[in-house]
């Protein structure tokens, strides 16, 4: 389907096709990159994983009344969406101290957050991706103030249905990053990307056992089985 319309951008995980005025078709990849793409690498069928996974994920999210970009799964590798703008601003969202975050304060990996912290980062590889804060999101005019309010509500609402949905397959959602953009069609602010084993850390509930693409970050091992040990555990096929 894709290979016969326009292709209109090429990231790390996906390339994105126009299919009309307002939707786009979204193939994903199997390459896989860490550290602004300083490591590279590809995982096999990472792009069919994470197409069902996010898709089933988007799908739960738009029945909980959380606006997404998402449409449909088309095949294996590919998603219908809604074409949106993307704001470019990374969402951060943190249930507990991991990656950076340990690093940053010293503060061992696993270890609890009193409440759930959401942190923001520049969407730009050139950058690095620095983080900012709310007055530099607003002083770089990323978004709007009522934008940035509205992101910050989605994102806790997502957090709330997403640990639900992966603690009740023993696994834990200790944290994520999320996109967000307005809709071409509606004008409307609405969540976007993906939300996979590539973009949350997801660790086994009784033994921390990661599932997720610190696996690859780390030089863990074994990438390909933890990535279709979530899908099955969503019990999710992949067909």
């Amino acid at each position: 389907m894709s290979s016969k319309m326009k292709k209109l951008y090429e990231g790390k995980a996906k390339i994105i096709f126009s299919k009309s005025s307002n939707q786009v078709v979204a193939k994903y990849k199997d390459d896989a990159t860490a550290f602004n793409n300083l490591k590279k690498g590809s995982i096999k069928n990472k792009g069919i994983i994470n197409n069902i996974i996010s898709s089933y994920l988007f799908e739960m999210l738009n029945h909980c009344g959380i606006p997404t970009h998402f449409i449909k799964r088309v095949d294996q590798k590919s998603q219908l969406l809604k074409k949106v703008d993307i704001i470019p601003i990374e969402v951060l969202v943190r249930n507990y101290f991991a990656g950076s975050l340990s690093k940053k304060f010293g503060v061992k990996e696993g270890t609890k957050l009193s409440d759930t912290l959401i942190e923001y980062c520049y969407k730009s590889d050139k950058l690095g991706d620095p983080h900012i804060s709310t007055e530099h999101i607003l002083n770089l005019g990323l978004c709007e103030l009522s934008e940035l309010e509205l992101i910050e509500n989605y994102s806790l609402r997502v957090n709330d249905v997403l640990r639900g949905i992966f603690y009740a397959v023993g696994i834990n959602l200790v944290d994520f990053k999320l996109e967000f953009g307005i809709c071409k069609k509606t004008n409307q602010l609405i969540l976007a990307d993906e939300i996979s084993p590539d973009t949350c850390r997801l660790w086994d509930l009784k033994t921390n056992k990661k599932l997720d693409k610190d696996r690859f970050r780390r030089d863990l091992g074994n990438i390909e089985d933890a990535y279709l040990e979530v899908l099955e555990r969503l019990n999710l096929k992949l067909k």
